[in-house]
């Protein structure tokens, strides 16, 4: 089979380990820009690569989830291993493959290095190789347990993410010490997947900002500094006249006790969310803290009459969902709280302009502007100050607005 639209950089990712001057690499490692096809192309050669070297064998197939592993991995494999002539039987309820061709028979186990406990999952077995998909979003536990897998003598790992932070454990583990880990580093841009069109790019291009702009687009490490949302222009995001009709309306909390506790009710018209008005309490300023019942009547107060679909409240807000629920008036739902994508998502939806706000929504523009990057972490995360009309945003953006996102590369075959 050949693969003519594949780039020089796809096609080392594939055939790498077959070539006299890479295939002495004991792992291979590719980040870079999103969409650059570098995972389409990498796991196409750790399969090429198994059947190759090994016959029935155990390999590991390792994303965030095991969900995200199928969905961004086995499933377009799978699509063209078949097309190709491979035998494939799926036991995915059981999370392995069979992958078979003439005659060799190996099997791929699918794991989830989603948090710390999952690196018992992998312990005890004795792999081939280890194809990690977005390998800076799984613990340094679960990673080196599943590195420990790999005992025979010929076994390789196959590493591919989009940047980070470079204080990131993978970047300075890795991709700073890959000469003495005898790793074969290759970075990837969108130029090097030609099966995006100069509009696709351009899009691509368009979506992202700052910190995001400069990892996926651009494929730096890069640190995350300045304001979280150096895209918000109140020029363009903050508007003095609403849409006269609404489809729907969402109200977000971000509650607090010491702190404050910020509410927006958001609507949609014509595919763009409205922060209508907000309600925003802090009790430090105020001198007197409010109980669970007078932040609730100020959310009634808020929503009036509207038909409200539901309240997106923060997760560890136990009592004050538990007052809204004894109400029996708003459908609560615990919001979906990863800091990062949230705020990934935030900003996509800033870049794009689908996110507007009244100009009576004072807390929230202001918190813009105070909304930093903590440089000083260790960990990325932004500062935990004014961020509590920033996190109802996130709340709802991520909740409401995101739901799953497939990875896409095209490849076309000459039989």
């Amino acid at each position: 089979m050949l693969f003519d639209t594949f780039s020089k950089k796809q096609r080392l990712a594939l055939q790498w380990w077959a070539l006299p001057e890479y295939q002495h690499f004991d792992a291979i490692i590719c980040d870079g820009a999103v969409r650059s096809g570098k995972t389409f192309s990498m796991s196409l050669g750790f399969v090429c690569w198994a059947m190759t070297h090994f016959q029935n064998t155990s390999f590991a197939v390792c994303g965030k989830t095991i969900t995200s592993a199928e969905r961004n991995l086995i499933r377009p494999l799978v699509f063209l291993l078949k097309d190709v002539g491979f035998h494939v039987k799926e036991s995915l309820s059981k999370h392995y493959l069979d992958i078979t061709a003439v005659g060799i028979t190996n099997r791929f186990y699918l794991f989830g290095g989603k948090d710390e406990s999952s690196a018992s999952m992998i312990q005890g077995m004795t792999l081939g190789g280890v194809l990690f998909d977005e390998v800076v979003l799984m613990p340094r536990s679960f990673v080196e347990q599943a590195v420990a897998r790999c005992s025979l003598s010929n076994a390789k790992l196959w590493f591919n993410c989009n940047p980070e932070n470079p204080y990131h454990w993978f970047y300075q583990e890795w991709i700073l010490k890959k000469d003495s880990k005898n790793a074969f580093y290759l970075h990837f841009t969108m130029d090097d997947n030609p099966s995006l069109s100069p509009a696709v790019k351009e899009r691509y291009q368009r979506m992202y900002a700052g910190v995001f702009y400069d990892r996926f687009v651009l494929g730096k490490w890069t640190v995350s500094e300045g304001v979280v949302y150096p895209m918000f222009n109140p020029a363009v995001h903050v508007i003095h006249e609403l849409p006269a009709v609404f489809s729907r309306y969402v109200l977000s909390c971000d509650y607090g006790t010491v702190n404050p506790t910020s509410v927006g009710l958001w609507g949609e018209s014509g595919g763009i969310w409205y922060r209508i008005k907000e309600y925003y309490y802090d009790s430090r300023r105020e001198g007197i803290q409010k109980t669970d019942e007078e932040h609730y009547t100020a959310l009634e107060l808020l929503a009036g009459s509207l038909p409200v679909d539901c309240v997106i409240v923060d997760p560890s807000a136990a009592s004050f969902i538990a007052c809204i629920r004894s109400h029996q008036k708003f459908k609560v739902i615990k919001a979906q709280n990863d800091v990062i994508a949230g705020i990934q998502h935030v900003s996509d939806m800033l870049s794009k302009n689908k996110l507007l706000f009244h100009d009576s929504c004072h807390d929230i523009q202001k918190e813009f502007t105070q909304y930093c990057w903590d440089s000083g972490s260790a960990k990325e995360a932004p500062k935990k100050e004014y961020d509590h009309a920033m996190d109802d945003m996130r709340y709802f953006v991520s909740t409401i607005l995101f739901g799953r996102t497939d990875n896409f590369f095209a490849v076309s075959l000459k039989r």
